[in-house]
């Protein structure tokens, strides 16, 4: 069964754990190094990115570790902000999800 994981900076270091999810604790410069380690591991489905650290990563080398890998990642907006989701965002998540762009109407 694949796990949830959070990687996050250090000042919410006790967040997730505290709930008994597992989290990673990194810097800007590591997060890349990180998020490599848990998809070579394969234990993790889903890997949440708090967005301080998201934004640090070279987002072609991430949409090529999406394209081979089956989990999903998942941008956590930071803490200290509501952060503003592109209005398509969910049409984002399942795109990555299921391999195609779908249209919705509601």
């Amino acid at each position: 069964m694949k796990k949830i994981l959070f990687i996050t900076p250090e000042d919410a270091r006790f967040g997730f754990t505290l709930s008994g999810v597992r989290q990673l604790v990194t810097d800007p410069a590591g997060v890349a190094a990180t998020v490599a380690g848990v998809v070579a591991e394969a234990a993790a489905g889903l890997i949440f990115i708090d967005e301080r650290l998201y934004h640090h990563i070279d987002q072609e080398w991430l949409d090529g570790i999406e394209k081979h890998w089956p989990g999903l990642i998942i941008v956590l907006p930071a803490p200290e902000k509501l952060a503003e989701l592109p209005a398509d965002y969910a049409m984002e998540l399942i795109a990555k999800a299921i391999g195609y762009q779908v249209r919705l109407q509601i």
